[in-house]
C-alpha cells in the first residue's frame, strides 16, 4: 500500500508542490499574529483568582502601574537637585497616556494644623529654593511618615520613587501598552539628560505587559537565524546532499507558517510561553525530513537504487515510525489542553498543529521536491572507514559499533543507567515553585535590572490586597470596624515578609492629630463615628485632582482597601502568608472583613499549582492513549510498554 503511495507521489509530483505552495500560501492569511501585553491572558476567565482581582481593580482605582526609581550618585534624595528632579518628573507624569494618579514624596499630601484650620497641601514645593533647614525638616517629615517608608523613600533616604497609576482602556492593549512605554522612555531619557548625575530606572505592571512581547520578538530574531544556521551545517555535515538539505529547511520553514497562520486564523494570541511554539516546532519538525532522507541516501547510494525507487523505500521503511511519532508527540502537546493557563494550551495547540503539517509535509512534499531535484554524491567514499567521509555521516558504521558496544556491555548498562534514572529522579521533591515575574527575564532587560534595583533598594514589586468591608454604606466611619482594621494592619507589619502596609489608618490617625493642635497624643483612631466622617469629608475636600481617596475607600464608604507589600518570596511563601492571615480574620476579624487577599502574585502562586494539577491529568491521559496506541502498533504489550520508558523518564530526570 505504501508503495503505491510513493509511486503515486511520484507521479503527482508537479501538482502536490503546487498544491502545497497554494495550502501554505492560505495560511498566511492568519498573520500577523497578535501579541497580547496583559498578563491577564495566562488566566482562564473563570478564574477565582482573577474575578476577585477584576473586582478589587471595579471597586477601587486600578492597579497598573509605572514606577520611576530615582538614585541619585551622592546617595542623598533630601537635596535640592534631587528634590527638583521628583518635582519636575511628578508634574510631567500627568501627560504620560491614560494615567489617572501621579503618586511621589513630593506631591504627598501632607497635613497640619493652623489655629482653627486644616491645612492640606505638597510636603515639597519650590523645591530649587528650599533652605537647607526646610530640606532637613521636609526629611525629618518623611522619614516619619508610614506612607512612604518601603514605598515611595528608602529607609536610608539614598532611593525614591514616583508611582504613576496607568488606566489603560483596554480597546487595543496590543497598541496602548507600547505607547505608554514610549513616552515613560523618553521621559526617562530626559530626566538622565536633565539631571545626569541622577540615575533612573523604569518597572511597573505596565512595563511588565510591554517586555513580555518585547522579548518574544528579540527571542525569536536572534534564536530562529542561529538555530536556521546550525541546522543548515549538520544537515550538510550528515547528509551532504545539498537538495535534500534545501528541502528540510523548506519544509521546516512550511510547518513553522502553516502552524503560525493557522493559530492567527483561529484568533489565538501570542503571549508568554506561545511564542517559544516556533522554535520547538522547528526542532520537532526536522526529525521526520531526516529519517527519510537517511533512509533515501542510503538506499541510493549503497543499494544502488535509482531515485524513484529509492524515495519509495524511504516511505515504505519510514511512514509507520514517522506517524507514529507524529501522532504519540501531537496527543503529548494537546494534553496541555488540561492546564489552567491560556497561553500553555495554545502553546500545545500550535506545536501540535506544526506537528501534523510537518507530518503531511514529509510524506508528501518532501519526497515530490526530491523527485524533482537533482542528487549528486560520490559512491566510492561510501565504503570507507570512519564516522564521517565524504558522502557524509556514515550512520550504518556508528550504529554498528553502538550496537555492539550495547549488546556486549548489556548488564553493566542496564544497572549503570538504571542507577542514574534513580539518582536524578530522587531530586524531584526538591523542585519549588518560585514565580518571580520579572525574572523571566535576563539581566539584559532593563526592565530585569531596574525591578532587581526597586526590589532591593525601595519597595518590594509584590503585593497582597484586600477589601475590607463594613456591612453598610458609611460603615468605613464606624471605630470598631477601623479598630480591628488597625489590628490587621498591625499584625501584617510584624510578619517578617513584608516591607510596607497601605490603610486609610495612618490617614486618619494623622487627621486626629491634626484636629487636636497636631498634640502627638492624639495620633490614634477618633472614637466617634461623627468625627471619622466629618474628618474623611473635610480631608477629601481638601485633595487636589487625581489624588483623592478613590484608591483606598470605595464609591459608598462601605469598604476599604488595605494593601500590603512584600519583599521577594517564592509563590509557597505567599500562599503560606495568605494563609496565616486567613486564620487571622477567622480568629479576630469581623465577620463583612472574611475576604481572601487578591493581586497578580496570589494569582500567579495558584495558578501554578492549578497548572500542575492540570498538567498531572493531561499527562496521565496522554500516558494512556500514547501506551494503547504503542501496544497496537507494535502488536507487543512488552515492546510498547518498554518504548514508553525513553519518553517519560527523560522528562521525570530533567
Amino acid at each position: 500500500m505504501i508503495e503505491r503511495y510513493g509511486q503515486w507521489i511520484i507521479r503527482w509530483r508537479y501538482f502536490i508542490i503546487l498544491a502545497t505552495l497554494v495550502l501554505v500560501a492560505l495560511t498566511t492569511l492568519g498573520f500577523p499574529l497578535k501579541f497580547d501585553s496583559d498578563y491577564r491572558i495566562f488566566f482562564r476567565e473563570d478564574n477565582p483568582q482573577l474575578i476577585a482581582f477584576e473586582e478589587l481593580q471595579n471597586t477601587y482605582t486600578k492597579n497598573d502601574n509605572v514606577l520611576f526609581v530615582l538614585a541619585p550618585e551622592d546617595g542623598k534624595v533630601f537635596t535640592n537637585e534631587t528634590l527638583d528632579a521628583v518635582e519636575w518628573l511628578t508634574h510631567e507624569a500627568w501627560q504620560i497616556p491614560y494615567s489617572i494618579r501621579v503618586d511621589s514624596i513630593t506631591n504627598f499630601q501632607y497635613t497640619y494644623a493652623e489655629e482653627d484650620d486644616l491645612i492640606v497641601e505638597d510636603l515639597i514645593t519650590d523645591a530649587k529654593t528650599l533652605s537647607q533647614e526646610n530640606i532637613e525638616r521636609i526629611k525629618k517629615i518623611a522619614l516619619q511618615e508610614t506612607q512612604l517608608i518601603n514605598n515611595l523613600i528608602s529607609p536610608k533616604a539614598d532611593v525614591t520613587g514616583i508611582n504613576v497609576t496607568i488606566q489603560l482602556p483596554g480597546e487595543q492593549q496590543d497598541k496602548e501598552v507600547p505607547e505608554v512605554v514610549e513616552f515613560v522612555r523618553e521621559l526617562a531619557d530626559k530626566i538622565r539628560h536633565r539631571y545626569p548625575d541622577i540615575k533612573v530606572y523604569l518597572t511597573g505592571i505596565v512595563v511588565l505587559n510591554n517586555a513580555f512581547p518585547e522579548a518574544s520578538q528579540q527571542d525569536l530574531n536572534s534564536l530562529l537565524p542561529i538555530m536556521f544556521l546550525v541546522i543548515i551545517i549538520l544537515l550538510w555535515l550528515l547528509l551532504r546532499i545539498l537538495s535534500g538539505v534545501v528541502v528540510t529547511i523548506l519544509l521546516i520553514v512550511f510547518s513553522t507558517v502553516s502552524a503560525m497562520g493557522l493559530a492567527g486564523l483561529m484568533g489565538i494570541s501570542l503571549a508568554g510561553p506561545a511564542t517559544a511554539a516556533p522554535v520547538m516546532i522547528l526542532t520537532l519538525a526536522i526529525a521526520d525530513s531526516v529519517h527519510l532522507l537517511t533512509t533515501f541516501r542510503h538506499e541510493m547510494w549503497v543499494n544502488r537504487r535509482p531515485k524513484p525507487e529509492a524515495i519509495v523505500e524511504s516511505l515504505r521503511i519510514n511512514f509507520q515510525p514517522i506517524f507514529l511519532t507524529s501522532l504519540t508527540t501531537t496527543i503529548g502537546f494537546l494534553s496541555m489542553n488540561f492546564g489552567e493557563s491560556p497561553p500553555f494550551c495554545d502553546l500545545g495547540n500550535i506545536v501540535a498543529m506544526g506537528i501534523t503539517v510537518a507530518f503531511i509535509l514529509s510524506v508528501s512534499f518532501l519526497p515530490a521536491l526530491m523527485a524533482i531535484l537533482p542528487v549528486r554524491f560520490s559512491p566510492q567514499n561510501l565504503n570507507k572507514p570512519g564516522l564521517f567521509n565524504k558522502s557524509g555521516f556514515s550512520s550504518s558504521v556508528a550504529m554498528d559499533r553502538l550496537g555492539e558496544f550495547v549488546v556486549q556491555r548489556r548488564h553493566g548498562l542496564l544497572w549503570g543507567m538504571a542507577g542514574i534514572i534513580v539518582f536524578f529522579i530522587a531530586f524531584l521533591p526538591r523542585n519549588e515553585l518560585n514565580d518571580v515575574f520579572w525574572e523571566y527575564y535576563d539581566e539584559s532587560f532593563d526592565f530585569r535590572v531596574a525591578s532587581d534595583f526597586a526590589a532591593e533598594n525601595l519597595t518590594g514589586l509584590t503585593y497582597i490586597h484586600y477589601s475590607l468591608s463594613a456591612g453598610e454604606p458609611e460603615g468605613i466611619s464606624d471605630p470598631d470596624f477601623l479598630g480591628k482594621i488597625e489590628e490587621f494592619a498591625r499584625w501584617y507589619s510584624e510578619q517578617p515578609e513584608v516591607l510596607h502596609v497601605k490603610t486609610i489608618i495612618d490617614t486618619l490617625k494623622r487627621l486626629n492629630k491634626n484636629m487636636h493642635g497636631d498634640n502627638p497624643d492624639y495620633y490614634r483612631l477618633p472614637e466617634q463615628r461623627d468625627l471619622v466622617a466629618q474628618y474623611l469629608l473635610l480631608y477629601e475636600m481638601s485633595l487636589p485632582y487625581g489624588l483623592d481617596l478613590n484608591n483606598q475607600i470605595n464609591v459608598d464608604k462601605s469598604a476599604t482597601r488595605m494593601t500590603v507589600t512584600l519583599k521577594n518570596l517564592s509563590d509557597n511563601e505567599v500562599i503560606a502568608l495568605e494563609e496565616r492571615a486567613q486564620q487571622w480574620l477567622k480568629k479576630n476579624g469581623l465577620p463583612t472583613m472574611q475576604v481572601p487577599g487578591t493581586s497578580g502574585a496570589i494569582m500567579f502562586a495558584h495558578l501554578n499549582y492549578l497548572n500542575i494539577r492540570g498538567m498531572l491529568f493531561g499527562a496521565t491521559i496522554a500516558l494512556v492513549l500514547i501506551s494503547v496506541i504503542l501496544i497496537v502498533a507494535l502488536r507487543s504489550i512488552k515492546f510498547g510498554l518498554v518504548s514508553l520508558i525513553p519518553n517519560f523518564v527523560p522528562a521525570a530526570m530533567a
